[in-house]
Parts: C-alpha cells; sequence; structure tokens
C-alpha cells in the first residue's frame, strides 16, 4: 500500500530543484540555508529537500540548523538508512540504525508499523529535536523530544539514541539484519560518534518511512501493511535484553 508521508510528493521534489546555494551556517532562523542542488546525487537532493521542509515548519523548535539527520525507515535494517546531512558542507553520510521491537514482531530486518504508545517496543514517525547527553545503559547517550503527536511521547518513553553491539555492521555481515531495540535510535559503536559529535542538542532528526531512491523518488510500496500510528497499545512483553537476535 502506498506510504503516508509528511509532505506531498510533489513539493518534495520541488524543494529538491529549488534549493539555494547559500552553504554558511545561518546566524538567525530568518536566514535558513540550503544545500546546492548541483553538487549533490539526487538522492540527496530529496533528502535535502526533506529536511528543509521540516526545518520550515518547525520554525524557531529547531534552533540549530547546520546539521539534519534523516533516518529512512523504507529501506531495510541492513541498509544505511540514517543520513547525517551537513548544510555547511553541501554532504551527506549515512550510517546503520536500529528500529524498534514492536515496528518489527517478525524479525525480518523490515519495519512496518509505528507507534507513539508507552511499552510498544516500537518505533515512533516524526520530528525529534535532539537533546542533552548523558551517561547511560549504553554508555555515553543523547535525549530525544518528539515534536509530532505521532512521537510526543519520546521522553517518557525513554526513546534515545545510543550505540549497541546488535546494531554493529558484523551484526548484519551474520544475520543479514540488524537486532532490534525497544524503540531507540542504535548505532554501531564504531559510528555513533558521528552523531554524538554533531547533533546534540537542539538539531532535528527526522525519521519516517521514506523509501527514497537513487533516482531521488520515494518508494511507493512497501512490505507489510504499514500504518501511521498502529497498533496504539502495549506490544507484548518486554525482553530483559534490549536488541538480542
Amino acid at each position: 500500500m502506498p506510504i503516508s508521508n509528511p509532505l506531498p510528493r510533489r513539493a518534495v521534489l520541488k524543494g529538491a530543484v529549488g534549493a539555494g546555494a547559500a552553504l554558511a551556517v545561518p546566524s538567525s532562523l530568518s536566514a535558513p540555508v540550503y544545500a546546492a542542488p548541483s553538487a549533490l546525487r539526487p538522492r540527496d537532493r530529496t533528502l535535502f529537500a526533506l529536511a528543509t521542509a521540516q526545518l520550515d515548519r518547525l520554525g524557531n523548535r529547531i534552533p540549530q540548523r547546520d546539521l539534519v539527520a534523516v533516518v529512512d525507515f523504507g529501506h531495510h535494517s541492513a541498509q544505511p538508512r540514517l543520513h547525517l546531512l551537513s548544510f555547511a558542507l553541501n554532504r551527506v553520510r549515512s550510517f546503520l540504525v536500529t528500529h524498534g521491537q514492536g515496528s518489527d514482531p517478525q524479525h525480518d530486518g523490515w519495519l512496518k508499523t509505528y507507534s507513539n504508545a508507552d511499552g510498544s517496543l516500537a518505533t515512533s514517525r516524526g520530528a525529534y529535536r535532539t537533546g542533552e547527553v548523558y551517561d547511560g545503559q549504553y554508555g555515553t547517550s543523547f535525549r530525544l523530544d518528539g515534536l509530532d503527536p505521532t512521537n510526543s511521547n519520546a521522553r517518557q518513553r525513554a526513546i534515545v539514541a545510543h550505540a549497541a553491539e546488535y546494531a554493529r555492521a558484523s551484526h548484519v555481515a551474520r544475520h543479514g539484519k540488524l537486532g532490534r531495540s525497544f524503540g531507540c535510535f542504535a548505532m554501531d559503536p564504531a559510528e555513533f560518534g558521528h552523531a554524538l559529535n554533531l547533533l546534540p542538542e537542539g538539531r532535528l532528526l527526522l525519521a519516517d518511512s521514506y523509501g527514497v531512491q537513487p533516482d531521488g523518488t520515494l518508494a511507493q510500496r512497501l512490505p507489510g501493511n504499514l500504518r501511521p500510528l498502529l497498533p496504539e497499545r502495549p506490544h507484548g512483553r518486554a525482553r530483559l535484553l534490549p536488541g538480542v537476535y
């Protein structure tokens, strides 16, 4: 079935073509900075257009606008799908990232449902503002605040970004997919430092199932019956060790 995105596809493609060429970090929210489209691949132009539209929508709720993370859950967990976009450098770097157990009960590597419900163990879609760094169960991590009705419970659910062994590239090499989190954005410990150093705090992390293709188009169909926010009830019993294969 067609996926539901917060942006019309025509608007995304129009934004990708019409992005401006300024590369300096903006001094105020009235002077946003956009990537130069001619210097980017079609996929990356679409990613920048998605990020730009959301920065415009969110206004001063995102005070730091030099870097944005777009997490495209329209791809399998074996694929790098967390994209760090640098507006200043006009560059995209992509990394592995997990989704939640409740979003993939079959554990086949595809996210199929989202939830904002406490106890769902699922990923939530929407715009997040990166928060403070802290030392937790998985070492140095950073908190996230959901800015949409679809992820408004992120902080109370302890949905954060952290490193995890089950998010390593070696896990993909062995099992063909990553492990699953409790809904957090878990990354390969060898790569998490990039997100830790660049994203906190006050920056945008955007998560949804876009399925951006190499030619810049968005996927029309995805595996499973992907729905915007369901189920909104707890998904089974929590495991003692999140992400265990």
